[in-house]
């Protein structure tokens, strides 16, 4: 849809001294301002508490028959990932100019065996690459790349700076590199801007290099910020996520999945998704807005999609592997929104491809998000030598482990099965008098207008069952502290959360 209005000057360079100033004062004051016209800052914060593994059991959903860990903690501004081949993880924190590398997991128990820094003291490095026994690093203005031992997890000498001068500054100065099946090296730059004629042609694009880092070429443009990119197995044909432009509103544009093509424009910044003309720079672009490439699917405005990998079954036994059906899945980190009154994205979902072309998308980790508040930001997604999906979170610099099956979780000895009786360490005197507490609370509270059949009409019947398998009075109680969406907050003390946690372990177990 075209909008009609905006605030004078929102799309001009002119506008980032006072969005940046909005920003400021948005995040002094819990996160949300509102700008001129009804345009909103709801900004997320830098960054969260890890989260503990109860509460991520609580709180992360996947679907059935999968299972969440935290892999490794404590990766500040955990970014961009790669596995070596011989099974550790890669990190980028551009935040501190550290490539991190994440030890294999040789014991089986779901959990990263250490963690060390190996390279320091770069420019903001993002984008990660392996290639013929060098790991080449994208850094704002450099592509860098050393000698990398895979057996040992060592690099050797000092980082050469294969490519430089990329431009530097403005809005968007990650950059990602990676090597594609001609052997060549391709990466990405973000514009400078919101929207902007760019004065550098390489902003807003995907640029393409020879190994060695000579011959530089712009291999497609219009990618306002295609942030990550891989090529689809089976077919070579590669896909970029890309970030649509902010402060038109809640719900335009859509943030974008291309298919690139050599040669080919995306259409920023004269268009936004589907060849629409852009209210600040379209008119009287007809002909470069017909002539833009569509995206291949369109995610929620705002969302943000960052990293992204095609789901590829690992050679041999992979213990953690995914059923058949995700084979070529396209997985994307939706990083989440700050410019929308209410926040949107922070999840991970899976793209999958019909016969026909089309694209759909189904959430597939969800519930870092809750009734506006943010609990995580993934970034990027990767498959691991044991089939496991990997998550990276700069927000509370942890990883995340998606197993299938009954692979190894790192929490799996303390997991209620079950055979476990959550009420066993309460006497039938105590049971008793807990529990008629509990329900006085569920009463008052008109927990049956959601959870009990002829309370509830239609889709609002959320039933409640086997919670006995499923937690203990603990974990239960932890998770009334923060109740996940569509519950609503309550006011409950510590003691009341317990009493109500006995009388739905006991009546719905």
């Amino acid at each position: 849809m075209m909008h009609a209005w905006r605030p004078p000057g929102f799309g001009s360079r002119s506008a980032v001294a006072l969005v940046g100033l909005t920003c400021t004062m948005a995040v002094a004051q819990c996160g949300y301002a509102r700008l001129p016209g009804g345009l909103t800052i709801n900004f997320p914060g830098f960054s969260g508490n890890p989260m503990p593994e109860s509460e991520l059991r609580q709180r992360v959903a996947v679907p059935e028959g999968f299972f969440i860990n935290v892999y490794a903690t404590g990766i500040e501004n955990a970014r961009l990932l790669r596995f070596t081949p011989a099974g550790d993880l890669l990190v980028s924190s551009p935040r501190t100019g550290t490539v991190w590398l994440i030890g294999r997991d040789t014991d089986g128990d779901g959990l990263a065996d250490g963690q060390r820094k190996l390279l320091t003291g770069l420019h903001q490095p993002h984008g990660l690459a392996l290639h013929d026994g060098w790991l080449y690093v994208a850094e704002t203005t450099a592509v860098a790349r050393v000698r990398f031992d895979a057996a040992g997890g060592t690099v050797s000498g000092t980082p050469e700076r294969i490519v430089t001068g990329l431009p530097d500054g403005g809005n968007h100065w990650t950059r990602t590199v990676d090597v594609g099946p001609d052997g060549k090296l391709y990466v990405s730059v973000g514009s400078s801007c919101n929207v902007c004629i760019e004065a550098d042609k390489r902003r807003a694009a995907i640029l393409r290099y020879e190994a060695d880092g000579s011959g530089e070429q712009i291999f497609a443009t219009g990618l306002r910020n295609a942030v990550d990119f891989e090529w689809q197995p089976g077919t070579g044909a590669l896909y970029a996520t890309d970030n649509g432009r902010d402060l038109l509103g809640d719900d335009f544009p859509p943030c974008e999945f291309n298919r690139v093509i050599e040669g080919g424009f995306y259409g920023w910044p004269f268009a936004n998704g589907n060849r629409i003309p852009d209210p600040d720079l379209g008119a009287g672009r007809e002909a470069q807005i017909a002539a833009s490439l569509p995206p291949a699917h369109g995610f929620a405005a705002h969302t943000a999609p960052l990293g992204m990998t095609f789901y590829r079954r690992p050679a041999g036994t992979a213990v953690a592997a995914f059923p058949p059906e995700y084979d070529g899945v396209a997985f994307v980190a939706l990083h989440g929104s700050w410019n929308r009154s209410r926040k949107i994205g922070y999840e991970v979902v899976a793209l999958r491809f019909a016969p026909d072309g089309s694209i759909g998308e189904h959430p597939f980790v969800t519930g870092f998000l809750r009734n506006d508040r943010v609990y995580g930001r993934p970034v990027d997604v990767a498959v691991g030598p044991d089939g496991a999906l990997y998550v990276s979170d700069d927000f509370t610099g942890q990883i995340y482990r998606v197993a299938h099956g009954t692979a190894a979780r790192g929490d799996a000895a303390s997991a209620v099965t079950p055979h476990d009786d959550p009420l066993a360490g309460l006497d039938a005197t105590a049971l008793e008098q807990t529990a008629a507490r509990g329900a006085a609370l569920w009463r008052a509270n008109d927990c049956e207008r959601c959870h009990i059949v002829g309370q509830a009409a239609g889709d609002a019947y959320k039933p409640l069952q086997a919670l006995a398998a499923r937690y203990t009075i603990a974990s239960l109680a932890a998770l009334l502290r923060t109740p996940p969406s569509p519950m609503p907050t309550n006011q409950l003390t510590a003691e009341q959360r317990h009493d109500l946690a006995v009388y739905l372990l006991r009546t719905y177990r």
